[in-house]
């Protein structure tokens, strides 16, 4: 009777196990069974622009279109120009990085075939207002050789045709491509602070003003020079915008200087410790605030000189209305005569 009640026991014990064992088993089934296979396409690995280089090689234009902005990069003898601005060269390293990006660009896996999520990974059609880029390859006659929406999301770059529904993950790299000022080459002068030995103002009355500081001593210590020693400072931080506004020029847009339809709004210049010096020509146009610069080839300086002649001569150069502001200072708030100093300005007929 014990045999028999420890056969049952054994019995029972080894069913029990082989349901365990099924559940396990089962569970582990389902979760895999019940997770869909990552999608798969035939195209997974290939190219996207399958002999892009060959289209590079005669492409005339390069459209961009976005939902709220479009602009075209287009080809002359000179290199690459941006529509709009009447040739302003754009900028190389953001071309070649756009021409290789599209060269090299391979499909991944396969994503949403939904309208309606297009934009969750960037690439509505910006034709039908979505976010996503649409980027053609022109060549010769107009002809579209080459044409895709892209889209970005978090770290990864999404694809597909145009007016196709099917969306991919691509591996690869693009340059952004929501700005057209962006792709302008408006680095035009790098100077350091620290570079600055003096700055001649002439405000928008005719006042004028000379400061001047050492090599080597702060950016608040430019001080009234001959010939306007006598001139006494409204505070010492009145000198540091305007003596180091040519170290903070940030352009952000350009336009023919032959198409300024305004005098220009006194004049500021900047010299160097070592002999360069930059005249910049403020303007207030009906649209916005521009500058004009010239460079004086001298000393030392004359290499930077003529480097910045070359960028710039011809254009003017659209900034903000904080930097117009330190380029055109009205003289009487940096600095005024001392009592009992005749004004650089006075009129003599007064008298």
């Amino acid at each position: 009777m014990t045999a028999l009640r420890s056969q049952h026991r054994s019995f029972r014990i080894k069913v029990m196990g082989a349901l365990a064992g099924a559940l396990v088993l089962t569970a582990l089934g389902s979760q895999f069974l019940g997770t869909p296979a990552a999608p798969r396409s035939d195209l997974e690995g290939e190219l996207v622009l399958p002999g892009f280089a060959q289209m590079r090689a005669v492409a005339t234009e390069i459209r961009i279109t976005l939902a709220d902005e479009s602009y075209t990069l287009f080809a002359t003898p000179g290199g690459w120009r941006l529509q709009g601005t009447d040739g302003y060269p754009i900028r190389a390293d953001r071309l070649n990085e756009l021409a290789g990006g599209l060269e090299t660009l391979v499909w991944d896996a396969p994503r949403t075939r939904d309208p309606a999520k297009m934009n969750a990974i960037g690439l509505g059609d910006p034709r039908q207002g979505g976010n996503g880029v649409l980027v053609e390859v022109v060549g010769a006659e107009g002809r579209v050789n080459a044409a895709l929406l892209t889209g970005r999301k978090d770290e990864h770059i999404y694809v597909r045709r145009p007016d196709e529904a099917q969306a991919y993950r691509v591996t690869g790299s693009l340059p952004p491509l929501y700005s057209a000022e962006a792709w302008l080459d408006l680095d035009i002068i790098d100077l350091n602070g620290d570079a600055v030995s003096a700055v001649r103002l002439t405000d928008a009355s005719g006042a004028s003003l000379y400061l001047q500081r050492t090599i080597g001593s702060s950016e608040r210590a430019f001080r009234p020079a001959p010939p306007h020693e006598t001139y006494e400072l409204v505070s010492r931080l009145a000198t540091t915008g305007p003596a180091l506004a040519l170290t903070r020029f940030q352009p952000i847009g350009v336009r023919p200087a032959s198409n300024l339809k305004t005098r220009a709004v006194g004049s500021h210049i900047t010299q160097t410790h070592d002999g360069l010096e930059v005249e910049v020509r403020p303007y207030r146009e009906a649209d916005g605030f521009f500058v004009t610069l010239r460079a004086i080839e001298a000393g030392e300086g004359a290499q930077r000189g003529a480097a910045i002649n070359e960028r710039a001569r011809g254009w003017a150069f659209r900034i903000s209305q904080v930097d117009w502001m330190d380029f055109t200072p009205a003289i009487s708030s940096i600095a005024r005569p001392s009592e009992g100093a005749p004004e650089e300005n006075a009129d003599p007929s007064s008298d």
